[in-house]
């Protein structure tokens, strides 16, 4: 038996009296039975159908006459393309790769997974081209075994900085690849220690096993890069992107590496940020750094990824002029266009690091000729670490919707990460991954949500929050209608229900420092990370306008102005742009500390109405589940009530306005 959980890729046993007489031979047309990937995909196929139907498929690698045409696209996402329709006697999956072969199993399994009728899903020929190029995960693991924001468990990859190959790895690709994640960063973006050995003789063999077994997934093996490598390991005396010696060094070292592991794809680097050296410290530019390496890596087909999370973090909380949510724009904008052509600048949703509600990064909708990836954190560093039931796929949807105004049409997030505004080649979507080593990979059974959402968001932005979080449920947990519909009705209200419960209207932080777990509402106010709600006696907020930071101008018109005026500002939004009078009317009509007041007593109640949801599933899942979900609920609502109190407490003593319904509050 094995020490972890297979979740949506455990093919359980499914529904046997229907109508399979499709499913038992497949024409796989595309690329050859010898390509590793197709190899692979034909393994899952067979395994995924005699596991669920007690099926053994025929395979017939060629075309059959009915199969739909696939269209035409470019680059990364042509060749991932899949067409999956019916046959007289079976069903055709028609790629241009090998990947795109994998990906049309995938979909027929998650089909059968989760009971679809084929017929009726496949009736008219099922054509998906991916919706972004690259979709990849972050991981923050560290060699020594632990992870940087990690809130299941130890990493599966290193132990005592040693690289773990076993066959939790393999498993591992197959269950990203089935949601269509094609790269993965496995090393933390702060590269410190036997990290920064990665690109050595010491671990070359392990990784080149590992990106070969990523490889057979169509998954891309990416590692963080230390900036400082030439000094860290290189025995030089400089970083500057513009010494010779340097560049030297580089070269020698980059020939070295892609020789060592030819399946990788390219490197992230984060530099001049929260103590990481950069480009900065020598006096260049982001574009000098990134160009430096980007230049050596393009003779072996690879990119760089350079992230713009750059601030300086020793900021004065007296200063009300310095503010870290420019940090981004101020840093990249003036470089628009001196970026080399491999280079993808990965820019967070917010301005500031994951919150529950930020404006969207002004970068996005700002940069017109620079090749650029969203960047979301699936790890809930913010939103409750993996114990408070935190469903993100509908904040995603919305970032991805939100209307830049960059170009006439083609203006959303979703269409620049694509590369369809700009016509890049290179970009696509990130995340912060939640993995670890724990039995269900992600701590809490339902975080798996985000894990699962993601790659599914990822490949197709079209797909429904609702849509995703059922499929999830029914190949994960419970096929049962009325299981299925309690847990995707607990998932999908659960962020909102979360931001209620903690900081309010778009201010953010009020957690408590370093671990990022618990209301601390002070506890970043004289910090000299720069985050602040400047609440007093009067009222609460930071000035972003143009009588303040001048960060609201930094967006693109009509969203200027909208941002720059309290009266037009979304009311879940108008703290992190206005310092606003606790009697200030919002424009659902309540004033600013009766609000707070309401969303926190409702948060926490909502909470309670989602463990009760839960507590009604038991003997309706496996008890492992149940218990799993059950114990994190308690610490939920441990977590909400604190949060009701303390913010409610808090304001009460800054404001002296008594709630208007009489409400105990401390």
């Amino acid at each position: 038996m094995k020490n972890y959980a297979e979740l949506w890729i455990g093919y359980g046993e499914r529904q046997t009296g229907r109508d399979c007489i499709n499913l038992r031979k497949f024409y796989l047309s595309g690329a050859g039975e010898s390509d590793k990937i197709v190899k692979n995909a034909v393994r899952e196929l067979k395994t995924g159908l005699k596991a669920m139907l007690d099926i053994d498929p025929g395979i017939v690698f060629g075309s059959c006459a009915e199969t739909a045409p696939v269209n035409n696209g470019r680059d990364i996402q042509d060749r991932e393309e899949y067409t999956v329709s019916l046959c007289d006697d079976g069903m055709a999956i028609d790629a241009k790769s090998g990947a795109g072969i994998l990906y049309g199993v995938f979909d027929v399994l998650r089909s059968v997974s989760c009971e679809k009728d084929i017929k009726e899903a496949y009736a008219s020929g099922k054509t998906v081209r991916p919706s972004n190029p690259l979709r990849m995960l972050n991981h923050w693991d560290n060699m020594d075994g632990s992870i940087e924001r990690g809130y299941s468990g130890e990493s599966f990859f290193y132990v005592n900085d040693e690289i773990v190959i076993d066959e939790r790895t393999v498993d591992y690709a197959r269950m990203i690849a089935s949601v269509g994640i094609n790269a993965v960063v496995i090393n933390n973006v702060n590269v410190k220690q036997a990290a920064s050995y990665m690109i050595t003789d010491r671990y070359f063999d392990k990784l080149s096993e590992l990106g070969e077994i990523f490889a057979g997934y169509g998954i891309r093996l990416f590692l963080s890069l230390n900036y400082a490598s030439t000094i860290e390991i290189g025995g030089l005396d400089s970083a500057d992107p513009l010494d010779e010696k340097v560049i030297a060094w580089w070269k020698t070292k980059m020939a070295e590496v892609f020789e060592r592991i030819p399946t990788l794809g390219g490197f992230l680097v984060k530099a001049d940020s929260e103590g990481r050296p950069g480009p900065f410290t020598y006096g260049r530019t982001q574009a000098d750094g990134a160009n430096m390496l980007a230049d050596i890596a393009k003779e072996y087909n690879a990119i760089i990824i350079w992230r713009c999370f750059v601030y300086n973090c020793k900021q004065d909380w007296r200063d009300r002029k310095t503010d870290r949510a420019r940090a981004g724009y101020d840093n990249f904008m003036p470089m628009d266009g001196d970026y080399h052509d491999n280079v993808i600048l990965q820019i967070k949703n917010g301005p500031m690091d994951f919150q529950i509600r930020e404006p969207i990064s002004p970068l996005l909708g700002g940069l017109k000729k620079t090749n650029q990836m969203l960047e979301v954190q699936i790890a809930q560093e913010y939103t409750g670490h993996q114990i408070d039931v935190c469903y993100l796929i509908p904040e995603f949807k919305e970032i991805l919707g939100f209307k830049t105004y960059c170009s006439d049409d083609k203006d959303t997030v979703a269409d620049i990460i694509s590369g369809d505004t700009f016509e890049s080649r290179y970009s696509g979507i990130a995340a912060v991954t939640n993995t670890g080593n724990d039995f269900n990979w992600t701590g809490n059974y339902l975080a798996g949500a985000n894990l699962f959402g993601f790659g599914r968001l990822a490949f197709d932005t079209d797909l429904s929050s609702e849509e995703i979080a059922e499929e999830f449920v029914r190949m994960t947990i419970s096929q049962d209608e009325a299981v299925v519909r309690t847990i995707v009705d607990i998932l999908l209200p659960s962020r909102e229900i979360y931001e209620r419960y903690t900081s309010p209207l778009g201010i953010g932080w009020m957690v408590t420092p370093a671990t990022h777990y618990g209301c601390s509402v002070d506890g970043y106010e004289y910090d000299r990370w720069g985050t602040y709600h400047r609440a007093d006696h009067l009222g609460i907020g930071v000035d972003r306008t143009d009588k303040g930071t001048g960060y609201a101008l930094l967006y693109n018109e009509p969203n200027a102005s909208v941002y720059n005026d309290p009266d037009k500002c979304p009311d879940e939004l108008v703290l992190f742009f206005h310092h606003l009078p606790y009697t200030h009317k919002l424009h659902s009509g309540k004033t600013v500390i009766q609000h707070i007041y309401d969303t926190h007593f409702e948060g926490y109640e909502e909470a309670q109405q989602l463990a009760e949801k839960w507590k009604s599933l038991k003997g309706k899942v496996s008890d492992e589940i149940f218990e799993n979900v059950s114990e994190r609920f308690e610490r939920q609502l441990s977590n909400a009530r604190e949060w009701c109190d303390q913010v409610n407490s808090y304001f009460f003593r800054k404001s002296g306005i008594p709630d208007e319904k009489g409400r105990q509050i401390y």
